[in-house]
Order: structure tokens, then C-alpha cells, then sequence
């Protein structure tokens, strides 16, 4: 029986590779994960979801970001791509490349049956890590649901679940609401 080297990369070697890459790579702990290209709902729900929260903020000094931008969890060598994020203030890159955010306020991931457990422990437990981070939204992709985390302290997160299309979820670290109508407009 023959086994697979374990094979691990840096960092360096990761943003590397990366950034000339033809497909999406995560980043955990020198492995690296590829990842599948979205369908047409979760898309139109990123889509959806950068389109209310622009409007909302207004001219706020606060930055939508679409899934092209990584986020580096600073004390640990893990890179994701967030389906959306959000900075308020001044934004704080990697390095001169600025494809790598380290100071998001708000992370949204759109989330579906087979990625929704590795969103809501180790991903979520990775995010926590960032200390600017105020705010964690997994919105589903197979039902008309989305989920916040509020940090309450160090260590605490306040979780509000919304069903339905009269929904809606306060995100109180950007002075935004999520309209659940808004979100999955034109998705079904």
C-alpha cells in the first residue's frame, strides 16, 4: 500500500503560489485546500449581500470586499477567502500586494450543508483570533437562514439565528441590517 508524503508548505511558499494561481486556495497550517467554484444561488446571495451593505454604509468609512480578498488569522498560519468582508477605519494589509487583509470588522461566509460544520467550528474558531473582528454571519445557501456572532468580550459571542423572508439580522458593528428579503432576492 503506498502512502502520500505529508508535505507541508510556509506561508511565503503559500502567498507564492497563490497569487499566481488559476483556482482559490485556503491556507491552514501549511496545507493547503482547494476550493470549489460557487453555483448561481450562493453567488447572487454574495452578490445580494455586498449591493445592501454598500448601500447601507453609505459614505462611512467602511469597505465591502467580494471572496478575491484573503484574510490572514495573524497568530496562526491560516489564510481564507471570506465570501464577503467588511473594514471600517483604516485597513491594514499583508504587504504591499494589499490581497491580504489582517483587520476585517465583519466576516460573512455563505454556507451550505456540506461546508456549514467546518464554518461554524474551525473557521469560526480561527476568526476569532482577529481582534478586529466584531462580527461573524453564515448565511445558508439551502434554506432561507442566516446566523450571526456578535463578540460580546475576549472571549464571547452573542449567536441570533433569523429564518425567513421577513427576516432580519443587526449587525451592530457597522450600523447595518441584513434584510433577509434583500439577501436572497431573486434566488429561488
Amino acid at each position: 500500500m503506498a502512502s502520500v508524503p505529508n508535505y507541508q508548505i510556509s506561508p511565503d511558499e503559500y502567498l507564492t503560489l497563490e497569487r499566481k494561481a488559476e483556482f482559490k486556495n485556503e491556507y491552514i497550517e501549511g496545507e493547503v485546500y482547494a476550493l470549489a467554484g460557487a453555483s448561481r444561488r450562493p453567488n447572487l446571495i454574495v452578490g445580494n449581500t455586498i449591493t445592501t451593505l454598500n448601500t447601507q454604509l453609505g459614505k462611512r468609512n467602511c469597505r465591502v470586499y467580494p471572496s478575491d480578498l484573503k484574510v490572514k488569522i495573524e497568530h496562526a498560519n491560516r489564510f481564507f477567502y471570506p465570501d464577503v468582508s467588511v473594514v471600517c477605519g483604516d485597513e491594514e494589509f499583508l504587504d504591499k500586494e494589499q490581497d491580504v487583509i489582517l483587520n476585517p470588522t465583519l466576516i460573512v461566509e455563505v454556507s451550505s450543508e456540506s461546508t456549514a460544520a467546518f464554518d461554524r467550528g474551525k473557521k469560526f474558531l480561527s476568526y476569532q483570533q482577529i481582534e478586529s473582528l466584531k462580527e461573524y454571519v453564515l448565511i445558508s445557501r439551502d434554506e432561507i437562514m442566516v446566523e450571526g456572532y456578535a463578540r460580546q468580550g475576549a472571549k464571547t459571542w452573542l449567536y441570533t439565528k433569523v429564518i425567513g423572508l421577513a427576516g432580519q439580522l443587526t449587525l451592530p458593528s457597522i450600523e447595518c441590517e441584513l434584510l433577509l428579503r434583500d439577501v436572497y432576492n431573486k434566488t429561488s
